[in-house]
């Protein structure tokens, strides 16, 4: 007779480690400096820690941010932005003056 493995136990099958999943590069509620690489279909600005995708809103593409993480789940994680860059501030000033 023939013997059958079920589906969990096929070892080394989705990247796991032994113990669980592999620790997140980022930690609910520290602070990180990033630049913004590309915009989401949701508008939020995309960054990148350690491969990890970062959705920021308010932000886009060029933006050198420091951010605070809000959430983290198993294959992104969400922040808000706590200090804008100072070139993004000044553009921002003279945008504001213009109008």
């Amino acid at each position: 007779m023939e013997e059958r493995r079920g589906f969990g136990s096929r070892r080394g099958f989705g990247g796991r480690r032994e113990g669980g999943f592999a620790p997140k590069p980022v930690e609910i509620g520290k602070e990180y400096e990033v630049d913004i690489s590309e915009t989401s279909r949701r508008g939020e600005g995309i960054a990148r820690i350690q491969g990890l995708v970062i959705f920021i809103p308010n932000t886009k593409p060029g933006d050198h941010v420091k951010i605070k993480i809000k959430s983290v789940s198993r294959r992104f994680a969400e922040a808000e932005v706590v200090e804008k860059g100072e070139a993004e501030a000044e553009k921002e000033t003279e945008e504001e003056e213009e109008e």
